[in-house]
């Protein structure tokens, strides 16, 4: 399959690729569903260095994200937490634009992108302390430059956009990288976002993963055209990519990184996948939307993508498998265990990281919640060191 047209009449490079000539963009694929590599002649060069043992390593990322997903899915279910957003359907989109990434670039995602957080690091315990209730965060954001997962829909694409104008203005060359779902596209900050992205040039690079439905409503509904062609009412390059192709979203994503890196811009990259699961635990989809749907984008299936390829290759080897397999499982079990074990906040906490530093206004209801505690006979949830530390 092709990719989109790009320049205005001219020759295609590397350094052009996925400037939108038109409407109606193609979709960039390097793998098919049945797992044969497809070459591209502009595309190939982003993922020419990418060894065998590097294809493997992507399909063990995916394959553990999976089973962390599941993981979750079933603590949710057994009380364990409150909510849970599964990404299943869409390991390669997070493995392929995660894997791309710099430690110096910064992360802002939705409240989906838990395999980009495997990528940065993140504690997979951190990673579940807001859905069980223990925390208004859950890590450090400088510790692994990226910020806590946002709730409000499309919020984090202006703090992405803000924050590249920041490394702008330091003059360096990291990249800020920001997350959201076809939904989001139809909020208004999205909007706002990419007006002043495109206004400043600023180094950011919108990814945006088009699983089909922001929660009951399909995108056809909210978009009569394709969403990366949005992007050019902007003035910002738009690139539409398989995102069940782990090959095609890295390649799409170093394309857009070494474009923002050079000075040139902001990128929108539309990355087509589905949601299998619901949209939260809290979701049921069968109310909505039609079983022969889910049924073919089944057959798409991203990891059984990848694993096709292996074959073709002669890697998918027994060994391989129980490997994965192995580190799938060991992964999943120390979540669990870092889940269940998690103790329970104290009331006090409820006055820490509200502010960097303590203030007189935070202070005074501090001691006021602290002597209605007392006044239970607690005195250890009532000491006001506790607080707002």
């Amino acid at each position: 399959m092709s990719t989109d047209e790009t320049g205005h009449g001219g020759a295609k490079t590397p350094e052009s690729a996925g400037n939108p000539g038109g409407t109606g963009q193609d979709l960039l694929q390097l793998i098919t569903p049945s797992g044969e590599r497809i070459s591209h002649p502009e595309f190939d060069f982003w993922v020419r260095d990418i060894t065998d043992e590097q294809l493997c390593s992507l399909f063990e990322d995916m394959t553990v994200i999976r089973r962390i997903d599941v993981e979750a899915t079933a603590l949710q279910r057994q009380g364990e937490l409150a909510l849970w957003p599964p990404l299943l359907g869409q390991e390669a989109a997070q493995i392929g634009s995660g894997r791309s990434l710099r430690p110096d670039d910064f992360v802002f995602s939705s409240y989906r992108e838990n395999g980009v957080a495997y990528c940065r690091g993140v504690d997979l315990t951190d990673l579940l302390r807001v859905w069980r209730g223990n925390a208004s965060g859950g890590w450090d954001p400088d510790s692994i430059n990226m910020a806590t997962p946002q709730i409000i829909i499309g919020a984090q694409t202006l703090h992405a956009t803000g924050y590249a104008m920041g490394i702008q203005n330091d003059g360096a060359d990291a990249v800020a990288v920001t997350y959201f779902g076809d939904g989001a596209t139809s909020e208004g900050d999205v909007n706002e976002a990419m007006v002043f992205a495109a206004s400043f040039q600023a180094p950011v690079v919108f990814f945006c993963t088009n699983n089909h439905w922001a929660i009951s409503e399909p995108v056809r509904l909210q978009s009569h055209i394709q969403l990366a062609d949005r992007a050019t009412g902007f003035g910002i390059p738009g690139m539409r990519v398989d995102g069940n192709d782990v090959l095609a979203v890295m390649a799409a994503t170093r394309l857009a990184l070494d474009r923002a890196r050079r000075g040139g811009g902001p990128t929108f990259i539309e990355a087509v996948s589905y949601r299998m699961g619901p949209h939260t635990t809290a979701d049921d989809p069968t109310r909505y939307r039609d079983a022969n749907e889910l049924e073919d984008w089944a057959a798409k299936d991203p990891i059984s993508r990848l694993a096709g390829l292996l074959e073709r290759k002669g890697l998918l080897t027994p060994e391989l498998q129980q490997q994965v397999k192995d580190k799938a499982d060991a992964v999943a079990s120390g979540m669990r265990r870092g889940c269940t074990t998690m103790p329970d906040p104290r009331p006090m906490d409820i006055f820490k990281h509200v502010y960097s530093t303590p203030n007189s206004w935070l202070e005074r209801q501090q001691d006021h919640y602290a002597r209605y505690l007392a006044s239970f006979g607690d005195p250890a949830d009532a000491v006001s060191e506790e607080g707002a530390r």
